[in-house]
Formats: C-alpha cells, sequence, structure tokens
C-alpha cells in the first residue's frame, strides 16, 4: 500500500430502521485526495520508542490514517462528541496586560458549534463508531459521553455497531452546577455508555483512582478486628454464609456517580475551554479500563482532559480535534504536565507528544467562520438569509457544504429535497437545450464520485453541476491576513522587537502603533527551535506563561545553533512561524 493511501474498511451494514444513514458511494473515508498527516511539532523525547500523537483535522480522516497502523491495538477510546445541543460555543478572548488600552479589549470567539438535522447528526456518529470500533483491541472498551437531547438515539447505534450483547453499563453523572427551569425538573446528569469491543474487555475496578468510598450500613453490625479496622458482616438467613466488609477499604463505584461535580468558573482545572470535563471522570474511566501503559484515544478531545490525565496514570494517547483551538489549548497543557511530571523521581510517564496536521486544516482556524470567510475569498455574492443558496458567481448558484467533515451524499439530502423542481421543469419547458440551473457546490474534501451521484439524482433536470473541493482545486488560496513581525540577534539573544497578529487586530480594533506599545499583550505563546530540521519544530524554549503573565520576547542562543525557527501564537490560536538568520 502506497504510503498516500487510507485503509478501507468493507462497507458496514445500514441501521436498522434508519435508512438515511445508509453510506453513499463506495464508503464514506474512501478518497484518493487524501494523504498523511503531517508532523508540524514534536515535544519531548519517546518514551519505549513510543511518542504521543494529537492531530489537527477532522477525525474521520484522522482515524481512517491511523487505521493503517493502530487497528486492533488501541485500549480504550472516551469521547465527549456535540450533544446536538443547538449551540454555539463560545471563548472570551481579552488581552493579557494593561499597557495597550482600546474601546474593544476582549470579544467572544466561536469555538465550535452544535447545530444538527437529526438525520445529520445520526450519520455523523454512525460513520465514527464504526471506525472506532476497528481501532480497538479485543480487550479495549468505548466510552460515550452524551446527555438527555441524544443518548436515546445514540444508544440504538452504539447498540447495531458494537452488538448489544457487548453493552456493559449506562453511567449516570450527576451534578448539581448548571441551569434550572420552570417548566421542568433541573436536568442535572450526563449519561456515558459503556461498550466493550468484546466479552474480554479490561476492567480494574479496584484501582485507587476507582474505589469509592463504603457508607455505614445501618442495617449490619459494626465490630472492629484485632488490629482495630472497622468492619461489618451481615449473615445470609438462608446459606448461613457470612460476609465481611471493611468500611475502609471502599468498594467499586455504582452506575451512578454522584461524587465528581461540574467545573465551576474558578476552578483550578479550567482552560478556557467551552464544554471542559473534570478530570475525576476521566481519571475513574482510564484507571479501571487499560492497564499502565496502555493507548488512550479521544478524537473530540477539545481542552486535551483526556490526553492530560492519560500522561499523568503512565497511558499512551492519541487526541484528535477539528478546532486549532482545541490543538493550541491541549498542547499548552500537556507542555504543562510534562514539565511537572519531569521533576518527579522515577518519572514512569509518556510525556513526548508530536502535533500533526491532517489535509492542511490550516484553512479553518474556526469552522464556524468558514462559510463567510470562504464567501469572501472566492468572491462570491452573499445571498439573502432566507435563500436555499449561499450566494452566486458568474450565474451560478452556490451552495457551502459544512467545512468539519468530508462531503458525502447524506449532507445533500436535505439541500436536494429544497431544491426548486417547478421552476427547473418550467426552465427545460422555456430552454430545453440549456441547464434548468447552473450550481457550484463548495466542500473540504468529498466522496470521490459525488459529482455523477449529484447529476443523476438531478438528470431529469437537466442540472450543471460544478463542485469546488478547497483542499484539493484551491490549495494555495489565501483564506486570512498573515502576521507579520520583527525579530533580530543581537549580543547571543534571539529579539523579538514587534509581533502585529492581523486577524485578531482586525477583530480587536487595534492599529500597529497601538499594538507597538507592547505586542506581548497579544500572544499566548512563543516557542524557538534553535536546530530547525526544515521539517518538524522541536522547541527548545516553551514560553508558555500563566494567564495574565506575558511572555518573555527575549531569549539566549546555545553556542550549537543552527537553523533558527521562531512560532507565536496569538491569543487565536494562530501562529506565525520565522526563521532567523544565526550569525
Amino acid at each position: 500500500m502506497a504510503d498516500n493511501e487510507l485503509f478501507e474498511l468493507d462497507q458496514p451494514k445500514p441501521i436498522r430502521g434508519y435508512p438515511t444513514l445508509q453510506w453513499a458511494g463506495k464508503r464514506p473515508f474512501e478518497s484518493t485526495q487524501y494523504f498523511p498527516a503531517q508532523c508540524k511539532e514534536s515535544y519531548g523525547k519517546a518514551k519505549d520508542g513510543w511518542l504521543n500523537k494529537i492531530y489537527w483535522g477532522d477525525n474521520l480522516q484522522v482515524m481512517s490514517h491511523l487505521m493503517k497502523e493502530y487497528r486492533g491495538k488501541i485500549d480504550l477510546i472516551y469521547i465527549d462528541p456535540p450533544f446536538d445541543s443547538k449551540a454555539d460555543y463560545k471563548k472570551k478572548i481579552e488581552l493579557k496586560g494593561q499597557k495597550i488600552t482600546n474601546d474593544n479589549n476582549s470579544f467572544e470567539e466561536k469555538q465550535y458549534g452544535d447545530i444538527w438535522t437529526n438525520d445529520e447528526y445520526l450519520q455523523f456518529i454512525y460513520q465514527r463508531l464504526v471506525l472506532m470500533k476497528e481501532l480497538l483491541s479485543d480487550t479495549g472498551s468505548l466510552y460515550l459521553h452524551c446527555d438527555w437531547r441524544v443518548n436515546s438515539f445514540i444508544r440504538i447505534i452504539l447498540d447495531e455497531i458494537f452488538g448489544s450483547n457487548n453493552f456493559i453499563n449506562e453511567v449516570v453523572w450527576c451534578y448539581s452546577i448548571g441551569g434550572k427551569g420552570d417548566r421542568f425538573f433541573g436536568r442535572k446528569h450526563d449519561t456515558i455508555f459503556w461498550y466493550g469491543k468484546k466479552a474480554s474487555y479490561f476492567f480494574n475496578g479496584y484501582d485507587p483512582l476507582v474505589v469509592t468510598s463504603r457508607k455505614v450500613n445501618t442495617h449490619m453490625r459494626t465490630k472492629n478486628d484485632s488490629n482495630g479496622r472497622e468492619y461489618q458482616e451481615k449473615t445470609d438467613k438462608k446459606t448461613g454464609k457470612i460476609y465481611k466488609y471493611y468500611v475502609d477499604e471502599g468498594k467499586i463505584p455504582e452506575d451512578y456517580w454522584t461524587d465528581i461535580e461540574q467545573l465551576n468558573r474558578e476552578d483550578g482545572e479550567r482552560c478556557g475551554y467551552p464544554t471542559q470535563k473534570p478530570e475525576a471522570i476521566l481519571n475513574r474511566i482510564i484507571a479501571s479500563s487499560t492497564p499502565p501503559g496502555g493507548i488512550v484515544f479521544d478524537c473530540f478531545m477539545g481542552s486535551g482532559t483526556t490526553q492530560a490525565v492519560a500522561m499523568k496514570l503512565g497511558r499512551r494517547f492519541i487526541g484528535a480535534d477539528i478546532n486549532l483551538g482545541a490543538v493550541q489549548t491541549t498542547t499548552k497543557r500537556l507542555v504543562g504536565i510534562a514539565k511537572e511530571l519531569s521533576q518527579e523521581l522515577g518519572n514512569d510517564k509518556y510525556t513526548g507528544f508530536e502535533v500533526y496536521n491532517v489535509n492542511n486544516y490550516e484553512f479553518f482556524r474556526n469552522p464556524i467562520e468558514a462559510k463567510d470567510i470562504l464567501l469572501e475569498a472566492l468572491e462570491i455574492e452573499k445571498a439573502s438569509s432566507t435563500s436555499l443558496y449561499d450566494g452566486e458567481k458568474d450565474g451560478r448558484m452556490v451552495k457551502i457544504m459544512p467545512v468539519d467533515r468530508i462531503c458525502c451524499r447524506a449532507d445533500f439530502e436535505g439541500f436536494l429535497h429544497s431544491l426548486p423542481y417547478k421552476t427547473f421543469q418550467q426552465h427545460l419547458e422555456k430552454e430545453p437545450n440549456k441547464p434548468a440551473e447552473k450550481i457550484t457546490i463548495v466542500c473540504m474534501g468529498h466522496e470521490p464520485d459525488l459529482k455523477a451521484v449529484l447529476e443523476k439524482e438531478l438528470k431529469q433536470y437537466n442540472i450543471d453541476i460544478e463542485i469546488t473541493d478547497i483542499l484539493r482545486d484551491k490549495k494555495d488560496l489565501e483564506l486570512k491576513r498573515d502576521s507579520e513581525a520583527d525579530i533580530t540577534i543581537n549580543k547571543g539573544k534571539l529579539i523579538i522587537k514587534k509581533f502585529y497578529p492581523m486577524n485578531l487586530m482586525q477583530k480587536l480594533s487595534l492599529d500597529k502603533h497601538t499594538v507597538s506599545a507592547d505586542w506581548r499583550e497579544l500572544v499566548e505563546s512563543v516557542m524557538v527551535d534553535f536546530n530547525y530540521d526544515g521539517v518538524v519544530l522541536q522547541p527548545g524554549i516553551t514560553d508558555i506563561p500563566d494567564k495574565k503573565e506575558l511572555v518573555k520576547g527575549e531569549y539566549p542562543i546555545p553556542t550549537d545553533a543552527g537553523i533558527i525557527r521562531v512560532k507565536i501564537t496569538d491569543l487565536l490560536s494562530e501562529s506565525l512561524e520565522v526563521e532567523v538568520t544565526n550569525g
């Protein structure tokens, strides 16, 4: 198999009772346009030949890529996917210091959207769960975190893919923080479905991180043994068997978890990412369902809680997210944890990791803004909010498909249903030798036979279909303003004199003159590789300050420095990489 080919699976069966979920075309992840993930950055050293991996890109493509090497090798998959909450999740972006003054020193940046049609959501989840099952080892487990909105649908899908006989637990995580309703009982719990790939799944419920305290049972006698340990015992009246329980030994938790609270705004774990989950949940799941050194995978990693806990517990991990903000947040978090762990004696943790990019996803830092960015970059005249189409260009109606996944037939079901077929028929009757309509589809990757499928669906109306694939046809398209920096070397030091993150400045209504006061207030991190190999950034310096603190901006240059590459990341998680000549 060539390096640029992806692993292919046999065509899976559709879900019974959900005809809209049948696979379109050959396979949803089979496409010659994909290429393997390229490693962009590397942090720390490998342990036992293993480097953890973080991927930025569509997790369907990531898993297709992983299939070649990790099929049947992953011990645990935990995912906290979209809940179909009908909301856009935002993060507050604000300047770090006090020197730059402006009327608009902060704003809310959309991180990701969670708005779907029902069929679209189910298709999205189904496709990914099929690949997850293939990645799991025979002793592996899947934990899927959801809530009341979609848990009934997801349970059916999980039964179909994993088999109802491999269902282990429906864990109910109960908490007190959150909103309350005036016309319903307060919704104060999430659901976590646990499935094993096979009956041989791994489970260690008596790990110290898993067990909970044992309450004294008022219906049982309490005694003390010769060492003074308190225990209770109960005699079975039918068999005469005596059951003995030590109060201090704890027990395996029930399937309702009331001892873990949601994170509040001031919690020390908080890293500014919406929908972040407590580490305690992942501690319990990872400790109970993976052996030391096992591989943990989370392809909706968000703030990186799964990866952070896996690193602390001495497990290997792989993570993925389509949101650049998630990748930057996770990278920053893991670098900090790795530094803490390196100070421990007898370190047995897997702290080294690499960051990869799949399919050049630097096109879109934020999928929420992708449509407006594309309309502007492709010079498409925007349509009204009530139009079926997103815009018009050169006499062609333009439809922009979701850019957070590859485009398949299922994405077009609503669009095809809403087309004005009566108008098409009128156009044909008036000018039978001309197309009834010219439509351009803009997408971020697609099934190889998608155009043929659409032309067949619309054959009787003679529709002229054109597909613009950004990854293939517009790979050189500039979708954002590049940042600028002035970096010099003076007296053995690398000095960042100025840095202008143009997109961030535009959002904050700042100009270069204002930013010159202290560019560091706009910066999240600075990383410097003093011996850049031209391919992978391996930072010798990772300047990632805490919250309100600022990056240093000046760094001593080692005597053995070669090609120097500097990466400056702003508060929007957008980065500028610059090579500096040394000597």
